[in-house]
């Protein structure tokens, strides 16, 4: 009964806003994003004292814009992102995305074609970032299909929702229960993965790596991948830039080496969490704060 109610709400909520203008919809999400920011007490506490327990770390990088203002308008702020996402989402998942992906904006693809001529498969390096969905359907619908390694839903209705959105853009999906095996298979096919590096890990999955001056179990496996195979690991994000959306490509990331000369996988998951750590500093109210990322420390 809880996974009927779950499937009837979603369709009484999604289908009447994906019929709305895209910026009236999106609007819509925003407000509903704020709705939730202030019945969600657990959740808004959360993200206001994430946000508080980050500050001396960017203080350190040089601070944050004031314009962002006090970390209860960056909260409130990632909220309403939040809900501009869903909506977002949504009008993909029913069809109504083309303007969106069109007038998604991808910057650096000089950087991607360059990890392409190493023939070897790439490695795209995100976090919960930006509409990061969205990063992977446009990339995967303009340019090459991307296979995300995603946890699996525990509401089959949902899990099947986002593998059908996915599949109809070209990308897959590989869930993170014995995802390194498929992941080097995707690799071998000189394909493209992509994997959200600030989730928390088990400590036999990853490293315990600093992240916004605080310590959070990292996870390494694409450090040790691409020590393995030669792999390229591209850092890829996405932001809100006015009305539409940016991507940023960056160069590959060169693999740190130890004393000994081999590559240390540590060090190189603390040098693609620098990436995360910049995009946060310069646009909070787009990471999710909400999250609990420094869990099992």
């Amino acid at each position: 009964m809880k996974w009927q109610a779950g499937v009837a709400a979603f369709i009484m909520f999604s289908l009447p806003v994906v019929l709305l203008p895209r910026r009236v919809a999106v609007k819509f999400g925003e407000l509903t994003g704020i709705l939730f920011f202030h019945l969600f007490r657990r959740e808004r506490i959360r993200s206001i004292e994430n946000i508080k327990d980050s500050l001396s770390y960017f203080e350190r990088k040089g601070g944050l814009n004031s314009a962002h203002g006090s970390p209860y308008a960056i909260a409130r702020q990632t909220f309403a992102h939040y809900g501009k996402s869903m909506v977002e989402v949504l009008k993909l998942y029913y069809g109504f995305g083309g303007e969106l992906i069109d007038n998604v904006e991808i910057r650096g693809l000089e950087h991607y074609r360059k990890a392409c001529d190493r023939n070897k498969g790439i490695i795209f390096i995100t976090g919960h970032c930006g509409n990061w969905e969205l990063m992977a359907l446009a990339f995967g619908a303009r340019h090459a299909p991307v296979s995300v390694v995603a946890k699996r839903q525990s509401n089959q209705f949902f899990n099947s929702a986002v593998e059908k959105l996915r599949s109809n853009f070209r990308n897959g999906v590989i869930y993170a229960d014995g995802a390194a095996r498929k992941v080097f298979y995707e690799l071998r096919e000189k394909r493209i993965v992509g994997i959200l590096l600030d989730k928390v890990v088990k400590p036999q999955e990853g490293a315990m790596v600093d992240f916004l001056g605080r310590p959070a179990w990292t996870p390494t496996m694409p450090a040790i991948i691409a020590e393995k195979t030669g792999v390229p690991l591209v850092p890829i994000f996405i932001h809100r830039e006015g009305g539409r959306h940016v991507i940023t490509i960056s160069p590959e990331v060169q693999l740190a080496k130890d004393d000994t000369g081999k590559t240390d996988p540590v060090a190189v998951t603390q040098e693609l969490t620098h990436y995360i750590e910049h995009y946060i500093q310069m646009h909070p109210s787009e990471w999710m704060w909400m999250y609990k990322r420094w869990k099992n420390v």
